[in-house]
């Protein structure tokens, strides 16, 4: 191939491709010919022998081509990559690629006018090019079929997944449907033309909605005004919010009304509140200290984490693969929701064959405090319970493996509480408890949760203790410590550190004193760290306690009003005074 100065396309290229209507669902499709037309023109701009191995392997499936000085060029397709040749690539050919496409941006990346390709540079420290990533950029008709009814509500999505799964397809896709058949006025904010494509005329595939193009990534933010002040827009499209900046603009966008379809970096709902720089579009999550009576009143400890303000965005799609989303209708609702340790709920919905939604289940999501990214939508339970057949041939037997519960065997009703559910229900599987997972202390015939949960007593921990439920302590969220705490119960042992029960102890003490069932009671000898805990907790009733006795017999004695004074006090000298 023979280097030649860039031009513009031809005038057969810039030809608008031929929509078709489908006679059944009235959706405009574009032309299969086309499409592969424009795959083409990336192709013929590589080098001879590159563009004769890539139509060699064929053109579907192709994602990408990759080209570093000195080394074999590839192709990466769906099923994998592909050696495009032996021999490394050299100089010129990467100039001779340069030279038949528009000029790279600040942000080093370039396209063909008119075509959604979008080739990506690698520059060394003097800024010569010695890399190139062209990836195909294809149309693809009904991508935003799953989430169609959100954008037809009007309501502002937010689109998360992994790079490489479709967001920018669905959001070119979204575009074109509130365009074209909503008829709404669309502005589109296209930082690296990825959307609209490259050139000055947009693709066909955004419909009749606008584009406008940012002069440079960091810009991003004030075009985003710029499109609210200037062309009056119903919905605004925002590829890749990445900055404080932005968030700060999308937010301002939202509160004019103004309908917002956008994406931003990270996987799931719980990556994004993790991010500082962008929680903002989902409220902003802050600490907020609680007086003792609202603490009293939640069950939970003065520090907690709360959303700051209303999210920027209503609805939350997180795209797992092109025929999969998990929805999340009401952002507020499940933030607030994992914020205070409870679970939420997601619809995933699965893309049929025909293009329609075929399967729609609600899966439970939880934050799992002992990951540092939270847990995702959990799967299907066939899922689990393959896993957990699975376990116990592939990783060592930490618990001796128990027989099957009877038929006749009472099913043990287990409420988590600041455990993993996911953990626990694999471990149901993996020692086969007559047991299942509730989600209230009302149906539980036992809690289990961990030592912090357990010495503040919040929440389900203080109805269960009244209603008599027993109370399983673990050391850690660990599934050996969860699998444990199974057999216990199959064997009707109540798990609990010496700790907890010298705690136990001494609320038990201080309830006789305080109701009058014993002038003072004697707890049993404890080490000084737990002597201390008791004083403490003894304290906060508003008893008086005093130690006495001798290493590693000394003990606490609870009792309320003067009644210590008059006690007959021996041994070390110091029994007057608190550990």
């Amino acid at each position: 191939m023979v280097d030649e100065p860039f031009s513009e396309p031809t005038a057969a290229e810039q030809a608008s491709p031929p929509d078709v209507e489908h006679p059944a669902a009235g959706v405009l499709y574009r032309d299969e010919d086309e499409t592969r037309a424009e795959v083409e023109m990336l192709i013929e701009r590589l080098p001879a022998r590159v563009a004769e191995a890539v139509r060699a392997e064929g053109l579907d499936g192709l994602l990408e081509v990759v080209l570093d000085l000195g080394r074999v060029p590839t192709a990466r397709y769906r099923s994998g990559e592909v050696v495009l040749s032996a021999d490394g690539v050299q100089e010129q050919e990467i100039e001779q690629i340069v030279a038949q496409i528009s000029a790279f941006g600040e942000d080093n990346r370039a396209g063909i006018p008119r075509t959604l390709h979008r080739i990506s540079a690698i520059r060394n420290r003097r800024g010569r090019i010695v890399g190139l990533t062209l990836r195909i950029g294809r149309s693809v008709q009904g991508s935003a079929s799953l989430v169609r009814d959100l954008f037809e509500a009007g309501r502002s999505v937010l689109l998360l997944g992994r790079p490489g799964v479709g967001k920018t397809t669905m959001l070119r896709e979204a575009a074109r449907i509130l365009a074209d058949e909503f008829n709404k006025r669309v502005v589109i904010v296209d930082t690296s033309n990825e959307i609209g494509g490259d050139g000055d005329i947009p693709h066909a595939a955004i419909g009749r909605a606008r584009r406008m193009q940012v002069p440079r990534p960091e810009l991003q933010h004030q075009v985003m005004i710029e499109a609210v002040e200037n062309h009056t827009p119903e919905v605004i499209v925002i590829d890749e919010i990445g900055s404080s900046l932005e968030a700060d603009a999308a937010r301002t966008i939202a509160e004019r009304g103004v309908q917002l379809i956008g994406t931003a970096h990270g996987n799931t709902l719980q990556n994004l509140m993790q991010n500082p720089t962008l929680s903002d579009l989902i409220g902003g999550i802050e600490s907020v200290t609680l007086s003792d009576e609202e603490a009293r009143r939640r069950g939970t400890q003065k520090t907690v984490l709360e959303r700051r303000n209303p999210p920027t965005f209503e609805a939350l799609v997180e795209i797992q693969a092109f025929n999969s989303v998990a929805v999340h209708h009401d952002i507020a609702e499940t933030v607030d929701a994992l914020l205070r340790g409870y679970e939420s709920e997601a619809e995933v919905r699965t893309l049929g064959a025909a293009g329609e939604i075929a399967k729609v289940e609600r899966v439970t999501v939880q934050e799992r405090p002992d990951l540092p990214s939270g847990d995702r939508a959990r799967p299907p339970r066939e899922h689990r319970e393959s896993e957990a057949r699975r376990r116990p041939e592939s990783a060592p037997a930490a618990t001796p493996a128990a027989p099957p519960s009877g038929p006749g065997a009472p099913q043990r009703r287990i409420l988590p509480f600041g455990i993993s559910r996911t953990r626990l229900e694999d471990a149901i599987l993996a020692t086969r408890a007559n047991a299942q997972v509730v989600d209230s202390v009302r149906d539980a015939d036992a809690v289990i949760t961990l030592r912090p949960y357990y010495r503040r007593r919040s929440g389900p921990l203080k109805d269960a203790e009244a209603r008599g439920i027993p109370v399983y302590v673990l050391r850690n969220n660990s599934e050996r410590q969860i699998e444990q705490s199974l057999f216990a119960m199959r064997h009707g042992a109540v798990q609990t550190d010496p700790t907890t029960t010298a705690l136990r102890e001494a609320e038990e003490a201080i309830a006789a004193v305080t109701f009058g069932r014993a002038p003072q009671v004697e707890l049993a000898p404890q080490t000084a760290y737990v002597r201390r805990l008791q004083h403490e907790l003894i304290g906060r009733h508003g008893q008086r306690s005093l130690s006495r006795g001798r290493e590693p017999y000394r003990r606490v004695i609870v009792s309320g009003g003067d009644r210590l004074d008059d006690l007959p006090w021996h041994g070390d000298g110091r029994d007057d005074e608190q550990d």
